[in-house]
C-alpha cells in the first residue's frame, strides 16, 4: 500500500480517495451513499465522508439530496472524474502489474482468497 500511495501521490490523491472513484465509476451512473461507498471500501478505516469533500473539492464527485427522500445524500462522480480515472488506471494498472509480476495467476488467486478471508473474517 505504501508503494501505491507513493505512486499515487504524483496525481496529488490517496489509495482511498482513487478507491472511491473506482467505486462510484463501478456504480454505472447510479449515485451511491456513504454507506454504499464505506462497505465497497478496501480500506474500512477511512473516514468516508472526508474523502468525499476532498474528492468534491477537487471536482471529481458531486453530491445532491435525494429527491424522494430528503434525509439521503446522493453521490456521484463527475465527468472531471471520470476523465482522471481514465488518465491514472492504466498507470496504476501497469503499476500494480509490475508489483505482481512475480506471482502465478494461481498465486494472485490464492493471494486475493486469503486477503477477501482475512477482510471478512474482521467484519
Amino acid at each position: 500500500m505504501d508503494k501505491i500511495n507513493i505512486e499515487l501521490k504524483a496525481f496529488d490523491i490517496s489509495l482511498q480517495q482513487f478507491n472511491v472513484l473506482r467505486i462510484l465509476k463501478g456504480q454505472k451512473e447510479k449515485p451511491a451513499n456513504l454507506s454504499t461507498i464505506q462497505k465497497r471500501m478496501v480500506t474500512k478505516m477511512s473516514n468516508t465522508t472526508r474523502l468525499v469533500d476532498k474528492l468534491i473539492n477537487k471536482g471529481y464527485v458531486k453530491r445532491a439530496i435525494c429527491k424522494s427522500n430528503r434525509r439521503k445524500v446522493e453521490i456521484t462522480i463527475t465527468e472531471q472524474g471520470k476523465k482522471f480515472l481514465d488518465k491514472v488506471s492504466p498507470i496504476m494498472d501497469e503499476f500494480e502489474n509490475s508489483v505482481t509480476s512475480n506471482f502465478s495467476k494461481e498465486d494472485l488467486i490464492q493471494l486475493n482468497e486469503l486477503l477477501n478471508k482475512l477482510r471478512y473474517s474482521n467484519s
